[in-house]
Order: structure tokens, then sequence, then C-alpha cells
């Protein structure tokens, strides 16, 4: 659910922080006053596509923010565990929209693409109107809906198992007949590139030993002068060494331990530190005493690392990549001479798993059939009470030749809007009032399956009043009475079924526009204005107040 949208210099609202409740919230407002706003906002923060137009003029960016509550949102929860995204609160949406053209995502504080915003929004969000957002027009948005509805998520995730085994057959089918027709010289080639791998028998580890060493052997000189330098200053024949001085220095202290017994204390660290510098000079003399030029080794070592950077480049690969392709070399070489057998395996499985798919498919289509007789029915029904009397609505299946992982079925929505009209597809619908009120008896049909907590509907009022509308609002209240529902609305009717209201509203030079929550006074003044236009009389007030008092009730 949203539960807050924050608005920084966006269009025409300089800063505009809204808290937003459960059930249904009504957006209000005169004509022209900037009600899509918040629509705009909350599609661009769930990866619309951006401009700087969006940005207040004189300003050098807008700023989006978008906090949801995913007590009841378990794909979302899922969607943020698989993408390493998830917070012990809220979920927060960020969108920062900068004047030279730039955009930026963020998904609880952490950088994302606009792509991850639009998978995440696609499971928070679903925005019916003529927005970007409606993924009532997508046909594979149709089929989930019709298969949220019928209940068939365990039949979609037993049928996508069988279809990605069966996938990975055919195409490891598909490589060993590729051995086959490359004949006897990829199995020639195959067997000479293991055994120049075999030959090196060098691990990773082995290799990085061999670069080391090599750093080693061809620095020798200068390692051996540093390290006698080193040695030189810490404990030379020079009196000035760090050995001598730390021992001087340390004799001093201990004669004066009499005249300060507390002095005891740093003698021991002094004493200590003389300690250490006896190892770290022991330890210098063993290093020195091994480490020698040894240009007859280094050569070998020179010799080894050209052979691996030769092999490295045949390949294609680094150094580092050489024992991973020798693996996968091995692996093609033992499947590729085991051909054969396998290929016969192979064919068998892809055989059985077919039927399978088959199977499974053709139970889910005559479920997917069986449902979308009722859907069409009961979507029928409802928007005969939207004000699309002898209008229809079904869902046509198309066949598909090849098999995909959610079955056989391409899904269209068919709809008829008025009287006589011959069925077409639901996309090319153009009435957005009509496309957000068959979206309204969609979602009213299938309330109970479908995972997403927020819904918004853009102008849902559009050619519709009187009793209509107060059907419209009845919906959506019961609608909102298991999710969040937002509306932009130009009628009291629907308003009036709202627990929440909002006004937006502009004014001023250079214009801004302002939204508030409306409490009781104010929301009977809102609806008076509503339902009687400019003057706003007392009669109109006491039919709001009434309007909202048998709401209420």
């Amino acid at each position: 659910m949203l539960t807050s949208l924050y608005l920084d210099n966006f269009a025409i609202v300089t800063h505009a922080e809204l808290t937003l409740s459960p059930g249904m919230t009504a957006i209000t407002g005169e004509t022209g006053a900037g009600k899509s706003i918040m629509i705009d906002a909350l599609n661009l923060v769930l990866g619309g596509r951006s401009s700087s137009e969006v940005i207040r003029h004189g300003e050098s960016e807008s700023e989006i923010i978008a906090s949801f509550d995913l007590t009841s949102a378990s794909p979302a929860r899922d969607w943020l565990s698989d993408n390493e995204l998830e917070s012990d609160g809220d979920c927060l949406l960020r969108r920062i929209i900068r004047r030279e053209g730039s955009s930026r995502g963020y998904i609880n504080g952490r950088p994302v693409t606009m792509q991850q915003l639009r998978e995440l929004g696609d499971v928070l969000v679903d925005i019916h109107g003529q927005h970007e957002h409606q993924s009532l027009l997508r046909s594979e948005a149709q089929r989930i809906i019709l298969d949220s509805h019928a209940g068939h998520g365990d039949d979609l995730t037993a049928l996508a198992e069988l279809y990605d085994a069966l996938q990975e057959r055919k195409q490891h089918l598909q490589r060993l007949l590729a051995y086959n027709d490359d004949g006897v010289s990829r199995l020639d080639l195959l067997r000479y590139q293991v055994g120049e791998f075999d030959e090196l028998g060098l691990s990773l580890d082995d290799i990085v030993a061999l670069e080391s060493e090599h750093r080693r052997l061809a620095n020798a000189s200068d390692l051996i002068d540093g390290m006698n330098s080193a040695l030189n200053s810490l404990g030379g024949d020079d009196q000035n060494t760090v050995e001598n001085l730390l021992s001087s220095s340390l004799s001093t202290i201990q004669q004066l331990e009499s005249h300060d017994p507390s002095l005891a204390d740093l003698s021991q660290l002094v004493a200590g530190a003389g300690i250490q510098i006896e190892e770290a000079i022991s330890g210098l003399r063993l290093y020195l005493d091994r480490i020698e030029a040894n240009p007859g080794r280094l050569a070998e070592v020179d010799r080894q690392i050209a052979v691996l950077h030769d092999l490295a480049r045949k390949h294609r690969i680094t150094v580092h990549e050489l024992p991973g392709h020798h693996e996968q070399l091995q692996a093609e070489l033992a499947e590729m001479e085991s051909g054969e057998e396998r290929i016969a395996e192979l064919e068998q499985d892809i055989e059985r798993l077919t039927k399978k798919n088959q199977a499974a498919a053709e139970r889910l289509s005559a479920s997917r059939q069986s449902a979308a007789k009722t859907l069409s029915e009961d979507v029928t029904a409802r928007m005969q009470e939207l004000g699309m009397q002898g209008g229809r609505f079904s869902i046509m299946f198309e066949r598909l030749e090849d098999l995909k992982r959610h079955g056989l079925d391409r899904i269209e929505f068919m709809v008829a809007a008025n009287p006589g009209q011959t069925l077409m597809p639901v996309r090319r619908v153009a009435s957005g009032g009509e496309l957000s009120r068959i979206a309204l008896a969609l979602q009213v049909s299938t309330t109970e399956n479908t995972g997403i907590a927020t819904l918004v509907f853009d102008e849902i009022d559009v050619g519709i009043g009187g009793g209509v509308a107060e059907i419209v609002g009845r919906q959506l209240h019961s609608l909102g009475s298991g999710r969040q529902v937002l509306c932009i609305t130009h009628l009291a009717q629907v308003a009036a079924y709202a627990g929440q209201q909002l006004r937006i509203s502009k004014s001023g030079d250079p214009v801004e526009a302002r939204i508030e929550p409306l409490a009781a006074d104010r929301r009977v003044e809102e609806i008076a204005r509503m339902m009687g236009g400019i003057e706003i009389t007392e009669q109109t007030r006491a039919h709001a107040r009434e309007m909202l008092e048998q709401v209420a009730s």
C-alpha cells in the first residue's frame, strides 16, 4: 500500500508531502487544476519515461519519493529479496530528474535502473486510465489476470518447470548433433586441446604462485639491495643504527627508574621494541640468505609464463581463466566421446517431456476456457451497472503453434462498449473512461485473487453521471475494502464514497498547485462545489452533507 508521496519542484508543485490511507481516496479539484499531477508523479517514481519538462520552472531538478507498506505485498517482498534490495521498514522508492536530462532511481536508498523500478512498480501499483502504466492493454497481462482469477499459480509453476526441462534437453541434443556434424575433426581438435592443458597440469593456485615467483626473480637485485639497506639501518656497524640507539635509550631510562619508579612501564615498552628489532634483523638476515639472483630459473619461469600467455591468446581468455576452460573442454570431450549413447537417451527424454508438457498445457487451456466464460459473464454484468448498457465483454483464445512456457494460449480481451457494436480488442477502445470502467469491472471481479495492493483509476467518471456514478462510487468503495484505491473524479457521487479526499488547486504568479487532505467541514464544501459549481448555496451544502452522511451510514 502507498503510505506517503513526496513531491519537490514537480510540474507546478513546489513542495508537497501527502500521507495516504487504506481504502478509497478521491482526488478532486477544478478542471485544469492539475489533478493528474499525483498520478504523473507516481508513474515516474515507478520507472516511467521522464523529461525535463516535469521540473518546475526555474529549478534545476525534481524529486519524487514514494513510501509503500509491504505488509500484504508478498510479490513485492519476493522481488526485493531476489534483487537484494529488501529493507526492515517500508519500501522507499525515489526518483530524481535533472534539467540536463539525467535521471536517477533508488530503491531503499540504493541506486537502481529504470527497468528495476518498473519491475517493482508492476507488483506494487496498477494504474488504469490514460497513462502508460496500463497493464490491461498488454496481452501477457490479460493472460495473467485470467490465470490469477482462475487460481492457476501451481499449474503454471509445474508447466514452467516441465517446459524448462524440455528446453534444456533440446539444447543439449542440438549441441551433440552439432558435434556429430563436425565429425572426427572436432573430436580430434578437442583431444589435442585437452592434451595441451593436461601437459601443463597447472591449477589456478599454481599459476598465481608461478607469477609471484617470476616477480621475485625478476626483481632479485632490487630486493637484495633494499634488504641490505634496511638491515644496515636497523643493526649495522654504524653507531646510529636503530638497534644501538634503542639500546642507549633503554639504558638511560633504566638508570632514571631509581628516581621515578613510574618509568618502569616505559622501560618495558622500549625493551619490547628492542626485542622486536632483534627479531626483524634476524628475519632480514634469513631472507638475504635465501634470496639470490638466479638467471637460469628466471629464464625457465619466463618460458613457462610465455607458454601460458600463448595458450590464453589462442583460446581468447585470460591466463587465470585457463584452468576453468580446461575443465569445460574436458566435459565437452567426454560428452562427445559418449555422443551416440547420450543422443538416444536425450531423444527418449524429449519425447517423454513433450507428452507431459502437452498434457499439462491442454489441462491448463481447458481450465482457462472455463474460467474465461464465468469471468466474461461477470464483467459483462458489471458493465451494465457502470453505464455501458448493452456492452459486452469476452475473452478470445488463439492457439499458439508452438508450446510456450505459459502454455498454448494467446489471450485477448474483447469488448463492445455499446449495443450492436462488434467485439474488438480492448486495446483498441478509444475512450479512456470506457477503458477505465472495464478495468474497474475486471478488478472487482478478480479482487480476491490479484496481489497488487494499490489501484489507481484516472478519469473513471468520463461520460457517466447520476445513478451510474453512484454505482461506480459504490464499487470503488467495495474494491477499497480489500486494498487501496486512488481515484481522480469530477463527480460528487463518486467522491462521496471515499474514506479520504484530496483536493488539488492552483493559484499565484507563477502558478503553484496545492494538494491538501480535506477535513470533514472542508470536504462538505468540496462536495458542494462539485455538485453546484461556482455558486455554493446553503441548499447545496445541505445536499452534500446529506450525501456524505448516507454513504457513512
